[in-house]
């Protein structure tokens, strides 16, 4: 059984997200909640970290597998990286176990309201979009 989705929908987890990012005060907490949040990642099976699975884009190793259950895409990943695995939970919190077309009309506007993009280094932030463009192709290819 899956983690996600742990709202009911895609603007309950974005809100939700925004919601607990507004009770920290400076980034140096708002990071340590992010390695918290990768720290309750689900561990990924072994027999997915290896170069088929690996999300290029990333300076971080992440691995990603998705399947199709019941209509809805699931995803599991998991990253070298604390700070990355957090970026990771955050995403699959809003897009795992949805269906596709949710998925494809829900623009990751969480990024914006709680300033990943202006905190973010290039590189994480390059790793991030490849992380959420994988998903949108996955919806894409699932419809």
């Amino acid at each position: 059984m899956s983690l996600f989705p742990m709202e009911a929908s895609t603007q309950e987890a974005q809100a939700a997200i925004t919601d607990e990012f507004t009770l920290f005060s400076d980034w140096s907490e708002r990071y340590q909640y992010l390695i918290d949040l990768g720290k309750k990642l689900p561990p990924l099976d072994d027999a997915f970290k290896t170069e088929t699975y690996r999300l290029h884009g990333c300076q971080s190793n992440v691995w990603i597998t998705h399947r199709l259950e019941d209509g809805r895409l699931y995803f599991d990943a998991a990253s070298d990286s604390t700070i990355v695995a957090g970026l990771i939970f955050l995403a699959l919190r809003v897009y795992s176990g949805r269906a596709p077309d949710e998925i494809l009309a829900t623009t990751p506007d969480y990024v914006r309201t709680i300033g990943l993009e202006r905190h973010l280094s290039p590189t994480r932030s390059n790793g991030h979009a490849a992380l959420l463009q994988f998903i949108q192709d996955r919806a894409s290819d699932a419809q």
